[in-house]
């Protein structure tokens, strides 16, 4: 069986296969429809670069620059692997052909290292340190793809949804937090078409576990959880009980996330409520009594009863980002922040947690009044469709700021989607306009598609799926 993460077969001419996923890539753009000469992984990824709205020729943007870029790669835990990295992947990267790059959970590309030369000819693409290179702003690329499908990856050559990409070739592998089991980015090796072979794709998997192996050798700096739940962004959470990971299907996620949320328990009736709601019926409580079951299988003595509750301390994702928000620290909040709690579940309860956790975090973001928390928050799937905050964007940038086009632009495509008086200058900020139409007096509406259980929601809400934060594992 052909390994469906490597780009090519071998024996496979680069040349022809070159050509052949050219031609996939151009229909796709006209067509919309994949060739099965691409693989799987590649088309799926194409699905999500299209929804995101990447472009054929962008770049990917800088988040990270100068005193900020050094502070925060300083303190990111990769900093202390990067000498393994170097040492497994030196040669290659100064060879005068490969780069050697590492980025963190979100694509942010935090070291980018390598011939003089190969780096001035990536850096016409921003492929440099503090650029954003997961899917939704760089399409489909290694390092962004293995993120999102949480997976070692070849990308070959016009595999890359970006045009001004495609003369490349990429390998990367995605590394854990090995007493969390969380992900904290990705190891890449970028190149020519020479990159296809098989090696590179095991030389940087085995990279990755070594990094792995060495973290999990040190003493953890500050008391690690035993017990992690990451739900947020995700369809299915991931519990990692002593650095076991377990993906837990949709009802168990909910069940799970619900009880880590109330740490005093859960009567039956009570969970019920919060998982069933207005739907529950006679069958429910019988239902449910057989999900815990199932569940109970899975974590064992984790989960106790009368009332149901987790019988050790669990640390979740949601927690990290709720704590961060607490203490007034926008950004951290933000960044711990990859999308809504468990996007597509109608749990009462669990729609309850998501909606105050992204509506304080909006809040906070409003009343901060930074450009650069209000661009991240449009720039999200969740936010791209938020009037207010785009408007609230667009009041922070002079009249005659580099970049507020596009800012004017997508106020101005809301407005009119929304059914909104337009355009125009009111105000001194071109496509701002009064606010007094959204769901309550001074606010404008926030999202389209945003819904609780079925029903558009003017106030709050999250798109459906938010599939550049799907697949991952």
């Amino acid at each position: 069986m052909v390994n469906p993460w490597l780009a090519m077969a071998s024996g496979t001419d680069p040349a022809e296969r070159t050509r052949d996923v050219r031609r996939a890539h151009e229909a796709f753009l006209t067509e919309g429809a994949v060739s099965p000469a691409v693989r799987p992984v590649v088309a799926e990824s194409w699905r999500r670069s299209a929804d995101a709205r990447v472009t054929q020729e962008c770049k990917a943007p800088i988040d990270l620059a100068d005193d900020a870029l050094d502070t925060y790669r300083a303190d990111h835990p990769l900093a202390r692997v990067m000498p393994l990295f170097r040492e497994l992947l030196g040669t290659i990267a100064y060879d005068g052909a490969h780069l050697l790059a590492v980025c963190d959970e979100q694509g942010r590309l935090l070291w980018v290292e390598g011939h003089a030369g190969v780096r001035n000819r990536a850096e016409g693409m921003n492929f440099v340190a503090g650029a954003r290179w997961d899917e939704r702003h760089a399409g489909t690329n290694a390092p962004g793809t293995a993120l999102t499908v949480d997976h070692a990856v070849q990308i070959f050559a016009t595999e890359h949804f970006n045009r001004s990409v495609q003369p490349w070739t990429c390998a990367a592998a995605p590394v854990h937090d090995p007493h969390t089991g969380r992900l904290l980015g990705a190891v890449d090796i970028t190149g020519g078409d020479h990159l296809a072979a098989p090696h590179s794709l095991a030389l940087v998997q085995a990279t990755a576990r070594a990094a792995e192996a060495q973290l999990g050798a040190e003493v953890p700096r500050t008391r690690v959880p035993r017990i992690s739940l990451t739900a947020l962004g995700r369809d299915e959470a991931l519990l990692v009980v002593d650095g076991r990971r377990l993906r837990l299907g949709r009802r168990h996620s909910e069940i799970m996330v619900l009880l880590a949320g109330h740490p005093e328990g859960l009567s039956g009736d009570r969970l019920t409520l919060e998982l069933y709601g207005s739907r529950a019926d006679d069958r429910s409580p019988v239902t449910l009594r057989a999900e815990l079951s199932r569940l109970r299988r899975l974590v064992g003595p984790l989960l106790g009863s009368r009332p149901y509750r987790l019988c050790a301390p669990v640390r979740t994702d949601l927690a990290d980002a709720a704590e961060a928000l607490a203490s007034g620290d926008a950004y951290t909040a933000l960044r711990a922040y990859p999308g809504p709690l468990l996007p597509l579940s109608e749990a009462p309860g669990v729609c309850r947690m998501r909606r105050v956790l992204e509506d304080g975090l909006r809040r906070a973001v409003l009343s901060h009044g930074d450009p650069e928390l209000l661009r991240r928050w449009v720039q999200t799937p969740w936010g791209e469709d938020d009037l207010e905050v785009a408007e609230a964007l667009l009041t922070t940038l002079p009249a005659h700021a580099p970049g507020r086009a596009a800012p004017a632009a997508r106020v101005r495509r809301l407005r009119e989607l929304y059914g909104l008086p337009g355009g125009g200058h009111q105000g001194g900020h071109e496509g701002e306009a009064p606010r007094h139409q959204g769901g309550r007096e001074g606010e404008a509406p926030r999202h389209r598609g945003g819904h609780e259980h079925g029903a558009p929601r003017q106030g709050g809400g999250h798109r459906d799926a938010t599939s550049a934060q799907r697949g991952r594992g």
